[in-house]
């Protein structure tokens, strides 16, 4: 169902406890402000893999009739999926933070991600002065690595996730799942959720992603390691839409200045 809007311009502790600290592990800005937007409505259910989000129709229905505590099919479970996701729960999922198209006069180009630190929002920039925006969880070092440069390099299914030696280094309970351990296997509670988008500066992987996550209470705050998080079903969209080599742009949140010093 698509509504649109015009807006303005393991290990050493048990199984449970385990999967609680990757989690946490496993986020980011132009240097321009862009403007707000207002509260929206959502875009259309995301299809499995194997059918394209193109050709979803579009819907008419206007958002007064979409009951607060009805779920919308974008967030529908997604049972053809390998590992079979289940249906969002949307009480704990703000309506402000479900998909949405709206109006998005910009001077990036058509196919530019942006990811909107401070305001916990990501933009897939469209022709015509639209994106697709996304409500996303955000790193804590969000500020660092704001600014250009930096492009999505390639996509992947159901990643395995390696934590890089570094973090392996200052958590030593990660070390069965490190690079050199083969990594953690693909599924609903790997970190990296169920599509990986791969950030490089030129020919060097930065480490940071844009990813999925079961947790999607975790919308719209600071709580991963550095890297973008969305609802498992919103990575599958964003992800079926966007090409590789597709520019980024990261807008720093001031609130995390703080973290450089």
């Amino acid at each position: 169902m698509i509504l649109n809007i015009k807006a303005p311009h393991r290990v050493a502790f048990g199984r449970r406890g385990f999967l609680i600290g990757v989690f946490a592990l496993a986020g980011c800005t132009s240097t321009r402000q862009l403007a707000p937007v207002a509260p929206s409505v959502p875009l259309s259910a995301p299809q499995p893999s194997h059918v394209p989000a193109s050709t979803v129709p579009a819907s008419t229905v206007p958002a007064s009739t979409v009951p607060a505590s009805t779920v919308p099919p974008m967030y529908y479970a997604m049972p053809h999926e390998r590992f079979p996701i289940p249906e969002v729960d949307i009480s704990k999922l703000d309506r402000k933070w479900w998909r949405t198209e709206v109006d998005y006069p910009t001077d990036e180009k058509v196919g530019t991600v942006i990811v909107d630190t401070p305001n916990r929002y990501l933009y897939h920039v469209r022709p015509g002065g639209r994106a697709v925006r996304y409500g996303v969880g955000v790193g804590k070092d969000g500020y660092s690595w704001a600014g250009r440069g930096r492009h999505i390099a390639y996509k992947r299914e159901w990643p395995r996730w390696n934590p890089p030696d570094e973090m392996v280094a200052r958590r030593p309970e990660l070390e069965p799942i490190s690079i050199a351990n083969g990594g953690m296997a693909p599924g609903l509670n790997n970190p990296l959720g169920s599509r990986a988008l791969y950030i490089h500066e030129g020919n060097k992987d930065t480490i940071y992603r844009i990813h999925g996550t079961p947790e999607f209470w975790t919308i719209g705050k600071a709580v991963s390691s550095g890297c973008i998080r969305m609802v498992n079903q919103d990575v599958i969209h964003l992800a079926g839409n966007v090409r590789d080599g597709s520019p980024l742009v990261v807008i720093a949140d001031p609130n995390m200045k703080h973290l450089l010093t």
